[in-house]
């Protein structure tokens, strides 16, 4: 018995090494490119589902029902999900493409594995994965009415989708929301790249914005930009408007513009 136990422990540390070895010497690819062994990503898949199930099994679950609470959350979900959970009329943007693990289509699933565990990922977020802990800016009663959104979602069309968004109210959560800079749309239309559409009636004319998720609804600032001394927070100052809120320190001419493999040519801030 004990020459066994001797045998384990050293098989163990013999692993464990060569494990460390593999890691240090650069040999795992942590590339989002380059998938996990299907053994690795069912383990992480298990990991992930039962400590999402553990901590949000005694969470109190309101009234989901609640059209007021949905309608709040049908704004906060297009300022900062689409661009990767997609939406009725969105089929794919460049993030839902590029992540891995690759976010769920909400508009086709809703919510999978319960409001209880929808709304403890969304408050906080799983590590590594690209999905935010929307809970360091968000109270509680927004992220809930963007899980009675979500599972609306798969029963709704586009054009239904835009209009409880139009009737929202648009990005809000009590404090914290980011401003915005412009992107352009799927369809070509100029779009907040962070989740809204055009305001107004544009929105519903030229459809759903291919939205980042980390986005606000504020036409008039960047979410990069300064506060009102006009200072820029990676270091810069507005010079042409010190002092305005209105102006996108990231604004450049025409020449940032480039073209993808598609062939249709966006232009990115600086």
């Amino acid at each position: 018995m004990k020459k066994t136990i001797t045998t384990l422990v050293v098989a163990g540390a013999v692993g464990s090494a060569a494990i460390l070895a593999g890691a240090y010497s650069g040999l795992i690819n942590v590339g989002a490119d380059d998938p996990h062994y299907p053994a690795v990503h069912a383990f992480l898949s298990m990991a992930r589902d039962r400590s999402i199930e553990a901590r949000s099994k005694d969470i109190e679950i309101p009234n989901l029902d609640d059209e007021a609470l949905i309608r709040g959350g049908a704004g906060n979900y297009n300022a900062m999900c689409v661009g990767c959970h997609l939406a009725p009329g969105v089929e794919q943007t460049e993030l839902s493409q590029a992540l891995y693990p690759a976010p769920p289509n909400l508009a086709k699933i809703g919510i999978d594995a319960g409001p209880a565990s929808a709304f403890w990922v969304i408050k906080h977020g799983i590590k590594a994965t690209g999905m935010p802990a929307w809970g360091k800016s968000m109270g509680d009663e927004y992220i809930w009415g963007m899980v009675a959104f979500i599972s609306q979602l798969p029963k709704i069309d586009a054009t239904q989708y835009q209009a409880l968004v139009a009737a929202s109210g648009g990005h809000q959560h009590g404090g914290g929301e980011s401003q915005t800079h412009n992107h352009e749309s799927l369809d070509g239309s100029n779009s907040d790249h962070h989740g809204n559409a055009a305001a107004g009636g544009e929105s519903g004319r030229r459809g759903i914005a291919a939205a980042d998720h980390h986005g606000g609804s504020a036409p008039e600032a960047d979410h990069h930009s300064s506060s009102s001394n006009g200072d820029d927070h990676h270091g810069g100052s507005n010079t042409s408007t010190k002092g305005s809120s209105a102006s996108d320190h990231h604004a450049e001419p025409a020449s940032n513009a480039h073209t993808h493999a598609d062939g249709k040519e966006h232009v990115h801030d600086s």
